[in-house]
């Protein structure tokens, strides 16, 4: 289905109204919060954290109410927004993703990388949890860490999990966000080394979907080391894994075997079987099915990746190209950050940072829709074209707020476009950054 400008903000709009109705649900004081009329209700105050952008909370409240002289206060929109719980935001974005439904598959299939980012936040020594003091002359500093879930295929977050730093953990929040999924639809979840662990794979196989993960290579501390394999660089090899937690002297003759059999310690996380085993008491190995592949990716360079896609379908040339694909989350965190303002906070408490980073997805999410559906007409040139992400998120944020109409926004976009490269690569760099003061924003 194509979306058109309006048809998106339409859905945007109407997934705010439906939240405002019941804004009960995510209020800190219920029949007391947003009951009085006021310059900054419920609808509004949703629809202005969703606009923000990178500059001074005076400014932003200046641009969204276009320089009205009855403008709310600085203070006055603090109080308001300290009423909202950051479940909110969680909601609208939820609902927003699920009312577009996505166009785009490869092959006939769903592609969802996974992936985490740390997020810079005002330093706070008293939130434990995510403070750090520094070390080596560094400034203290406090970290989120946010996990998400992107379509590949139509360039959108999915679903995400905000945790802070210390209590962080990558494979609890992919569990979780696998377990939220529908499985309407043929979906490839995709992964870096980290999330390499039986129980996420079983997670993936009991929804009934398939996995693409990559894995630590060979005399690397991973799951391909634990194998028998076969002495030579290159291997596609299938296996069907039973697991368990048994200690038995028969369970204990069949662990030998380590291409069949597996011994799961109750120390290690396997949500299908339980810590504690009796002996008198049945209890059936879990049956894992996946497909090892190790193949170059250079001269001098192999990579390993899980899978329990079907060799027919998928060769090992077909997986190292749908595995490259898997590259898409990371620019879009670099988009997110830097592009649509995720590093620039308009507060220092958490749970007015958690309002803002939900709502930098749905902004996100919005844009790309709308630009997914904007055509770029392409040239005789070396390269072909796309919409310039950075001038659609200016100019969707103006959209939101009614200061440019749809079929304006349509002929205005393609007009700022850049070349799609794919072939050029950078080092990546790799530098702390620290959180954006409020001081140091742009008039």
């Amino acid at each position: 289905m194509k979306y058109s400008a309006k048809i998106v903000r339409d859905r945007l709009n109407a997934c705010i109204n439906d939240l405002t109705k019941i804004s009960w649900l995510f209020v800190k004081n219920p029949g007391k919060d947003f009951t009085r009329r006021r310059k900054l209700p419920f609808d509004q105050m949703i629809k202005s954290i969703v606009c923000m952008s990178g500059g001074s909370l005076t400014n932003e409240l200046l641009d969204y109410f276009k320089l009205d002289p009855q403008t709310p206060t600085k203070s006055a929109f603090i109080q308001q927004r300290d009423k909202i719980l950051p479940e909110a935001f969680d909601t609208l974005f939820h609902m927003f993703t699920e009312s577009i439904k996505a166009s785009s598959l490869y092959n006939g299939f769903r592609l969802l990388a996974v992936d985490g980012s740390d997020i810079h936040v005002a330093t706070d020594e008293r939130d434990m949890d995510s403070f750090y003091p520094g070390a080596n002359d560094q400034k203290p500093y406090n970290l989120l860490h946010l996990n998400a879930l992107y379509d590949i295929c139509n360039n959108i977050y999915t679903d995400a999990v905000v945790q802070k730093s210390h209590k962080s953990n990558e494979n609890k929040a992919f569990v979780d966000m696998v377990d939220r999924l529908d499985n309407n639809n043929p979906t490839i979840l995709m992964a870096d080394r980290g999330y390499e662990s039986f129980n996420n794979l079983a997670h993936i196989q009991e929804k009934g979907l398939n996995f693409l993960i990559r894995i630590k290579d060979i005399n690397s501390a991973g799951l391909l080391n634990s194998f028998d394999l076969p002495d030579k660089d290159e291997f596609d090899l299938s296996f069907d894994l039973s697991l368990s937690r048994k200690q038995t002297n028969e369970m204990k003759m069949l662990y030998k075997d380590r291409n069949s059999y597996r011994f799961i310690p109750s120390s290690s996380t396997f949500d299908y079987l339980p810590k504690r085993t009796r002996k008198h008491i049945d209890i059936k190995p879990y049956l894992l099915h996946f497909r090892v592949v190790r193949f170059k990716i250079s001269d001098d360079c192999y990579e390993a990746i899980i899978t329990n896609l079907p060799f027919d379908d998928f060769p090992p040339e077909e997986l190292k190209r749908l595995y490259a694909m898997r590259w898409g989350i990371e620019t879009s965190f670099r988009e997110l950050k830097f592009t649509v303002g995720l590093m620039l906070f308009h507060a220092k408490k958490m749970e007015s940072i958690y309002q803002e980073i939900f709502a930098s997805l749905i902004m996100y999410n919005f844009t790309q829709i709308i630009i997914a559906n904007i055509i770029v007409k392409q040239k005789e040139t070396k390269y072909c074209y796309k919409i310039n992400f950075s001038a659609a998120v200016h100019t969707c944020r103006k959209y939101i707020c009614g200061n440019i109409s749809p079929p304006k926004l349509e002929a205005l976009l393609p007009k700022y476009v850049v070349p799609i490269r794919p072939d050029r690569s950078y080092t990546r760099k790799i530098k702390s950054k620290t959180a954006k003061g409020f001081s140091y924003r742009v008039a």
